[in-house]
C-alpha cells in the first residue's frame, strides 16, 4: 500500500527559536486569528499570508523561494503540498522557522478547553522522512496533545542500519497494520509482531523497529504519550539526527 503525499518538513528547523522578525512574526499573527476563528491552518494559508504581508506577487515569491510559480499557486490553493526537499527550500530562503508551523502553542488557555475532537487524514499529516522510517503525524492541528498518533512505514533492515537506540520521554503504544516487525529494546530480548499485533513500551528505555526477515517494509500505527510538554518537539527532534 502506497502512503499519500503529505505536508513534509524538516526536523533541523523544529529546533529553531521562536523569537524574531520575518516571515515567522506574520505566521504566529496567523495562527493567533485561526484560534480565534476556529478556522484550522493549512499549508497553503500560511504561504499566502507570507506574500501577502510582504505585498508579493507569486512570480517574486517563486523567485525567493526558488519553486515555480505554478507549484506555489496549487499550494496555496491546498491542491498540493511540498516535498521535503522543497519546504526546506522555502523555510531556508524565506527564513520560516518550522516551529512557528508545527511547535505546540503557548497560549495557557487553550490547556482549558473541553471536549477537543480532530480528524486525522494521512494527506494532510506533517511527514518527516528518514533513512529508517517514513513519519505520518496525523491530527497536527490540536495543540497541548498528551498522545501523538503517528503512521509510520518502517523499512530499517537490521539493528547495525538502525543505529542507535532510540530514547524519548513518555510512552508509546504500536500496532501492526501490515507486514511483520522485530522490536529491538535495551532491557528485553527482540520480538516478533505480525498484523493485528502490538506492544506497549516506556519510551525512555532504548528502543528500536525494524522489518522482520523476509520484510521488505511494514506499516504501523504508534501513539505516543507523556505528561509532560512538549511531546511533539522531542519527537520531532530526535529525526535530525536520523
Amino acid at each position: 500500500m502506497r502512503t499519500p503525499s503529505a505536508i513534509d518538513i524538516n526536523p533541523e528547523q523544529l529546533q529553531q527559536a521562536h523569537a524574531g522578525d520575518g516571515p515567522g512574526r506574520e505566521i504566529r499573527n496567523a495562527r493567533q486569528g485561526w484560534r480565534m476563528t476556529k478556522a484550522q491552518p493549512t499549508l497553503g494559508t500560511l504561504i499566502r499570508q507570507i506574500r501577502t504581508s510582504h505585498s508579493w506577487t507569486l512570480k517574486e515569491m517563486s523567485e525567493k523561494a526558488g519553486i515555480p510559480v505554478s507549484t506555489l499557486s496549487k499550494v496555496e490553493h491546498d491542491r498540493l503540498t511540498l516535498t521535503y526537499d522543497k519546504l526546506q527550500q522555502l523555510s531556508r530562503r524565506l527564513n520560516i522557522s518550522m516551529s512557528d508551523l508545527f511547535a505546540e502553542s503557548e497560549d495557557p488557555v487553550e490547556r482549558q478547553v473541553m471536549g477537543r475532537r480532530s480528524i486525522g487524514k494521512v494527506d494532510r499529516a506533517v511527514r518527516v522522512k528518514t533513512p529508517n522510517y517514513d513519519y505520518h503525524y496525523l491530527c497536527t492541528d490540536l495543540r497541548r496533545k498528551r498522545m501523538i498518533p503517528i503512521l509510520t512505514r518502517i523499512r530499517a533492515k537490521s539493528v547495525e542500519a538502525f543505529g542507535e537506540f532510540v530514547r524519548h520521554q513518555g510512552e508509546e503504544f504500536i500496532f501492526v497494520i501490515e507486514g511483520q516487525i522485530e522490536v529491538h529494546t535495551e532491557f528485553y530480548d527482540p520480538v516478533t509482531l505480525g498484523e493485528q499485533q502490538s506492544i506497549y513500551i516506556d519510551s525512555t528505555m532504548g528502543h528500536a523497529y525494524i522489518v522482520a526477515e523476509g520484510c521488505e517494509e511494514a506499516l504501523v500505527l504508534g501513539v505516543c504519550s507523556s505528561e509532560e510538554d512538549g511531546l511533539m518537539d522531542s519527537l520531532i527532534n530526535l529525526h535530525g539526527d536520523r
